[in-house]
């Protein structure tokens, strides 16, 4: 049974606006890798408004959609509503490929959300979407978060239990590789083994681990950071000796993260950021090498703790020791190469 729920966190652009850093290394290249577009009761964030946050100074190439339900088809079959989202988000980046709004070249990889429990039944829809997607879809994903205690919520929908182990889902996984797919994943770290068994079972598929891999802060978890972490690390170490299997770096303004920014008086900085963040992102890019970790947004979710402007300052902080190559890799060279996206023309 799906369950609805509203965890995100308000945006609130006058609190967003009392925190204003200069820009770190505008030069620096990146593909944000997962961000959302939507138009729902709890805010509107469509390209206007993700334009508008790319234009406070970062040098954003690229960006990767990432599926949200969002502007479903509201007539035909119930399996073929997802397809109305791949024509919305390849009609918005037909629209940044016009050149007319700027450089970024908005949604140029899309992963959508084919309902995968259908089995093999799932290759019509991706059919439709493949033939939707102007050549831009690049993977799905499913909700697949799932925890029982109820103060960890992370998304609107609520999955079944165990259903990365389920037969049919797992058949319609393997249905993505006919087209060259990869599976995108948002699970907790509770649910990592699953994703292992998962990754193993589909050698041949990309899997993306999104926001960190999902240590919990939340519920059970509040105030056992170190005791989590090493859970989280263990899991993680597991799932790194997979070569199949990446993880992006980001999506820790989620409040089941444990952070709690969004109750101060102003928003974090990037420094303050960057120490939170840093056992996450040090061990992800220990554990898989930068060649596997590629950074994320995972905007607007994650706008109602922190701007789009310290969200960057912070991942080049943490990134500050590395070599240029591993940069490189971490903040576009990843993304381009699992999404299978088209390279600059000029670097310039």
């Amino acid at each position: 049974m799906i369950v609805v729920n509203a965890p995100h966190l308000p945006v609130r652009p006058d609190w967003l606006a009392l925190r204003n850093e200069p820009v770190l290394e505008p030069d620096l290249a990146i593909v944000d890798a997962h961000h959302h577009l939507w138009d729902r009761h709890g805010g509107r964030y469509l390209a206007h408004e993700f334009l508008e946050d790319i234009g406070s100074g970062h040098r954003i190439d690229a960006t990767v959609f990432v599926q949200c339900r969002s502007m479903l088809r509201a007539s035909g079959p119930a399996e073929m509503a997802p397809v109305g989202e791949v024509e919305f988000v390849n009609g918005v980046a037909a629209m940044a490929a016009s050149g007319a709004y700027g450089k970024t070249l908005l949604c140029d990889a899309i992963v959508a959300g084919a309902d995968l429990s259908r089995g093999t039944a799932v290759l019509s829809v991706i059919e439709a979407m493949v033939a939707a997607s102007g050549g831009r879809l690049r993977g799905v994903r499913n909700p697949v978060a799932w925890h029982e205690d109820k103060a960890v919520q992370s998304s609107p929908v609520t999955p079944p239990r165990g259903l990365m182990a389920d037969a049919g889902f797992r058949d319609g996984v393997q249905t993505l590789k006919r087209y060259g797919l990869s599976l995108d994943v948002w699970a907790y770290h509770t649910q990592l083994g699953e994703v292992y068994e998962l990754a193993k079972s589909c050698p041949d598929t990309f899997v993306i681990v999104d926001h960190f891999g999902g240590p919990v802060g939340v519920g059970p978890y509040a105030g056992r950071q170190p005791e989590v972490l090493g859970h989280w690390r263990y899991a993680m170490a597991k799932l790194a000796e997979l070569p199949n299997i990446y993880v992006k770096l980001g999506g820790a303004g989620m409040p089941v993260f444990g952070f709690t920014f969004a109750g101060d008086p102003v928003p974090p900085a990037s420094e303050q950021l960057s120490v939170a963040w840093r056992p996450y992102f040090e061990t992800c890019v220990e554990l898989f090498g930068p060649s596997r970790c590629m950074v994320e947004s995972n905007f607007p979710v994650d706008k109602g703790m922190f701007s789009y402007r310290s969200l960057w300052n912070a991942f080049k902080r943490l990134s500050a020791s590395y070599s240029a190559s591993e940069r490189a890799a971490l903040f576009s060279g990843t993304a381009r190469r699992v999404y299978r996206m088209t390279e600059p023309v000029s670097a310039a």
